[in-house]
């Protein structure tokens, strides 16, 4: 249980750390240029509370429990060395594990037009296919690069022929997929799988799923957009909170905890229940790993609730209206930059972001710092958001920001180091989590609604234009490790040179002149 506490403290730190600049930023907009009633700033404030303790929940458990069973499925299919099986659990598990995706019911939650579940549909069958392809590149040692180019290729042919309605939201569907439960599990499996691998690239490999299984989401909605004619669907914004006392607002609060509570109970269920099934078949595990499996499944569960309630009650309204407010202003052009603030600071807060920077300098041995990686990931969604509000500000079709981005990434796959490139567009995906689904986009929704925008066509895209930004960052930082590798490599075999010319003078020199000297 010391364990346990020790390890709470420091979850917590890292919550606070990761959201108390989110908070800090919201409150001087409140009390400066963008004035909000009482009742939304203290929803706000509520749900940064709540959002703090379930990040801290929902870490710890992550560790106890996602990432072990990722690992343990990944090892297990490989040994197996039945493609077939391989093939079926891939896609399974990949449907199953985006069904339960908290981000992708927000979104879906938020698209007028297409029915949720036919959203919710096409999007798993996208991750379940492109998951086994991910394991297939990863079991035949198959680049990255070329495969990235060739499928981002075919959704950007489908993009010229879909109706605009589903171009931004296709794209959107790539970013929610790979969120809090999808991350951990999916690079944990990665992880399992190169540790059967004896090669030299085995290691590189091991990242690379989550950005091929956000590419699975984008051409399935593309398709769906092909094939399915929607009849229109009006936008309908979130409910502000009307609150006068504690009690309205416990009341708020208590409605949406059973909510979630459901959903979260409904999303991890077919988790266990596939990785039950899993032991049953394959067995190895103790008894004392599967308790600890089991209350990290516990905090996951906590967390969750904690973290979504905390977010769709309390933030969801609060950015809607601040991007209302500040889009109405006579000098809106300042939501680019205050965008770009927010949008430094908010990926800190995002679960998944966490769990792919921690593994990513374990797995590097610290070559790559979870510091550097954090860093980089903030300045490309700053980026981001400042692209987007220009997007809202404009109505300047998405393609025009989205193809440009992704060929620069694509080219820059050519001359970076391998692993960058595949950590690369995993850390894509995992920037575009439920921060951005519930707070970002509303903001943006709510900065269109004042503009007189279209909604799905200019202000849905803030999650892709998320999910493209970090490509184009991480692989500036890879190339930036390449150049100093170089010179490293240049001043060490310099010294190496002035090193064997010193020798070969004391060689030629005799005992006595080396005294002398």
């Amino acid at each position: 249980m010391r364990l346990y506490r020790t390890k709470l403290q420091e979850k917590l730190k890292e919550a606070l750390e990761a959201v108390l600049p989110i908070i800090g930023i919201v409150l001087v907009l409140c009390f400066t240029i963008a004035p909000v009633s009482p009742g939304i700033l203290l929803a706000f404030l509520a749900g940064a509370v709540l959002l703090i303790i379930g990040m801290m929940f929902f870490t710890l458990g992550v560790e106890l429990s996602m990432t072990p069973m990722g690992e343990r499925v990944g090892t297990c299919m490989t040994k197996s060395k039945n493609l077939a099986v391989m093939v079926f659990l891939g896609f399974v598990m990949g449907f199953i594990i985006t069904v339960s995706e908290p981000d992708l019911q927000v979104l879906a939650g938020q698209v007028p037009s297409i029915p949720n579940m036919a959203l919710i549909l096409a999007v798993a069958g996208g991750v379940g296919m492109f998951l086994v392809v991910a394991l297939l590149r990863m079991l035949f040692a198959v680049p990255l690069p070329p495969m990235l180019l060739v499928f981002y290729g075919a959704a950007f042919v489908l993009a010229l022929f879909v109706p605009k309605d589903f171009l931004a939201v296709a794209f959107d569907s790539g970013g929610v997929t790979t969120g809090p439960m999808t991350v951990p599990f999916i690079m944990a499996l990665g992880v399992g799988i190169s540790a059967i691998r004896s090669d030299k690239h085995a290691s590189d490999d091991s990242f690379g799923l989550v950005a091929l299984c956000s590419i699975g989401p984008i051409l399935s909605v593309l398709v769906l957009g092909l094939i399915y004619h929607p009849q229109g669907g009006a936008y309908e914004p979130p409910t502000m909170p009307d609150i006068d006392t504690s009690v309205e607002l416990w009341d708020l609060f208590a409605h949406g905890f059973p909510t979630y509570m459901k959903e979260m109970a409904l999303s991890i269920l077919p988790i266990i229940l596939f990785f039950g099934i899993f032991l049953l078949i394959f067995k190895g595990l103790s008894q004392r790993k599967l308790i600890r499996i089991g209350i990290g499944l516990v905090y996951t569960y906590v967390g969750l609730v904690l973290f979504l309630t905390g977010v769709n009650v309390g933030f969801m309204p609060a950015g809607n209206y601040l991007g209302q407010v500040m889009a109405a202003l006579p000098y809106r052009w300042v939501i680019v930059p205050v965008g770009m603030l927010i949008g430094y600071f908010i990926v800190r807060a995002e679960p998944a972001v966490y769990v792919l920077t921690k593994q990513v300098e374990e797995i590097t041995s610290g070559a790559v710092s979870a510091g550097a990686m954090g860093m980089s990931l903030s300045i490309g969604v700053a980026v981001s958001l400042g692209l987007a509000m220009i997007r809202v500000l404009t109505g300047i079709s998405i393609l025009w920001f989205i193809i440009p981005g992704y060929a620069i990434a694509l080219l820059g796959s050519f001359f970076v180091p391998k692993i960058f490139t595949a950590i690369a567009f995993d850390s894509g995906g995992v920037a575009s989590g439920p921060m951005t689904a519930t707070f970002l986009l509303p903001f943006a929704m709510g900065a269109c609604v004042s503009v007189g925008g279209n909604i799905v066509t200019d202000a849905f895209g803030v999650v892709a234009m998320v999910a493209m930004t970090p490509l184009i960052t991480i692989q500036i930082l890879g190339l930036a490790s390449r150049i100093r590798s170089a010179r490293m490599g240049r001043t060490a075999g310099a010294f190496a040179v002035e090193m064997s010319g010193a020798q070969a003078a004391f060689e030629l020199l005799g005992d006595d002149e080396i005294i002398e000297l």
